[in-house]
C-alpha cells in the first residue's frame, strides 16, 4: 500500500486551506470530523451521493491541504482534523468556517 503525504505543520498555507474548503463535499466531510473526531473514509462519506474515486480526491485534497490528518491501518485509512495545527497557525480559522457552514445564509426580505 502507498504511504499518504501530509504537509508539516510549519509549511500550512492559508491559500491551500481556504482552497480545500470551498468546496461543499469537502466542507461536508469537516463538519463532520469536527462533530466525530476521527473515523474512516466509509464512515465519513459512506452517505454522501458521491462516487468513490470522487471521495478519494476529496480526501487527498483535504490531506494535501493540512486540513486533515490521514493514518494507515491495514487496509482502513482513518481521517481526523488537525485543528491544532490548523488552530496554531491560522488562530480562528476553522471555527469561524466550521460557523459560518453550520448557519446558513439569511434569506433576503
Amino acid at each position: 500500500m502507498r504511504e499518504v503525504t501530509q504537509p508539516t505543520a510549519e509549511s500550512l498555507r492559508m491559500v491551500d486551506v481556504l482552497r480545500a474548503l470551498a468546496d461543499p463535499v469537502r466542507l461536508e466531510v469537516v463538519l463532520r470530523l469536527a462533530a466525530t473526531g476521527e473515523e474512516s473514509c466509509n464512515a465519513i462519506g459512506g452517505d454522501l451521493d458521491v462516487h468513490q474515486t470522487t471521495m478519494s480526491h476529496h480526501y487527498r485534497v483535504l490531506r494535501e491541504a493540512g486540513v486533515t490528518w490521514t493514518t494507515v491501518q491495514g487496509r482502513t485509512r482513518l481521517v481526523r482534523l488537525r485543528r491544532q495545527d490548523l488552530d496554531e497557525r491560522f488562530p480562528g480559522l476553522l471555527d469561524s468556517v466550521l460557523n459560518g457552514a453550520s448557519h446558513p445564509p439569511p434569506k433576503p426580505a
